[in-house]
């Protein structure tokens, strides 16, 4: 029943987004028709593009047609680049999939280590450095970090050519390794944040009496932090990872620009500054939806992993 529940609540907020997306840029001022043609257009070349555009018709039978267009793949045509929204999508989709994918896995490369050790050595210098730093790597955003590296390894040590993008359909090892800095820079400040939760919820357990049977029954601290405590300490970490995926999809979006990536985040800045609505709302529909799935997954993970919250 709860995942059923999810589920309901997954399609209520998808249909929610949609309508807030669709009446959000129909209120904006501006005719469409114009902004394609130019305002030295005549009147009767702006008449005939509003009745193909289908501006004449009711707004919510406009509204019924963009939200079936969406599932059908028809999304329109972009007014900048004069191609259908869908394609430019599909050009561009894999690589920001990429980023993310490449930032998550980063995350968690070095929140759990990190988080292991000084859970296991709590209160050592070690453990104060890392907290020290995680406190100052929290609070410097992604994408100024992005400019550092920008400007530390691409113009000081000239390790990467900055605005170098190489695509994958050319070189796919090239491809991974442009996107090792700026996965990295979306990384480092939700790295520092989850390592630091996660070690306090280590450290919780450590104190359980389940804990204490263990060690003594012999079992090594290393050993029952590793095979016992760490599943059970990871529990309170699902919720925010899931919290943590979308915060990588919003910083994506910056960081792309910042490195000069052209993925979905650079095509949503450049359709805003050139009035693109068509694909502006596609951008902020297929994001909102990755960012829902992400949070629906991480819920049916954590109720695998906890059964008490099915009950």
């Amino acid at each position: 029943m709860y995942t059923v529940r999810k589920l309901m609540g997954f399609v209520i907020t998808l249909f929610i987004i949609s309508v807030l997306i669709f009446f959000a840029f129909e209120l904006i001022p501006g005719d469409p028709a114009v902004q394609r043609l130019g305002t030295d257009a005549t009147e009767e070349s702006l008449t005939q593009l509003r009745e193909e555009m289908g501006l004449n018709r009711p707004i919510l039978i406009r509204y019924g047609s963009w939200f079936m267009g969406v599932f059908a793949g028809n999304l329109g045509d972009s007014f900048t680049f004069q191609v259908p929204v869908a394609q430019l999508l599909t050009d561009r989709m894999p690589i920001t999939i990429t980023l993310m994918i490449m930032s998550f896995v980063m995350i968690l490369i070095l929140s759990i280590p990190i988080s292991l050790l000084c859970a296991r050595w709590k209160g050592s210098m070690f453990d104060s450095i890392v907290l020290a730093c995680n406190q100052i790597t929290m609070s410097i955003p992604a994408f100024f970090v992005g400019m550092i590296f920008t400007f530390f390894f691409g113009l000081v040590l000239r390790w990467f050519v900055p605005g170098g993008y190489v695509s994958f359909q050319t070189n796919v090892p090239a491809f991974l390794l442009y996107l090792i800095l700026p996965s990295l820079a979306i990384a480092l400040p939700r790295a520092a944040m989850t390592s630091k939760i996660l070690r306090n919820s280590l450290i919780d357990e450590l104190s359980k009496d389940y804990v204490r049977t263990a060690l003594s029954r012999g079992s090594g601290l290393t050993r029952v932090l590793i095979h016992h405590v760490f599943k059970n300490g990871m529990l309170p970490i699902i919720t925010f990872l899931g919290l943590t995926l979308a915060d990588i999809v919003t910083n994506s979006i910056i960081i792309e620009r910042v490195f000069g990536i052209p993925g979905l985040g650079t095509l949503f800045l450049q359709s805003i500054a050139t009035r693109d609505y068509p694909v502006v709302k596609a951008v902020i529909f297929f994001l909102g939806v990755f960012i829902l799935l992400l949070n629906l997954a991480a819920d049916i993970i954590y109720t695998r992993l906890d059964k008490r919250i099915e009950v």
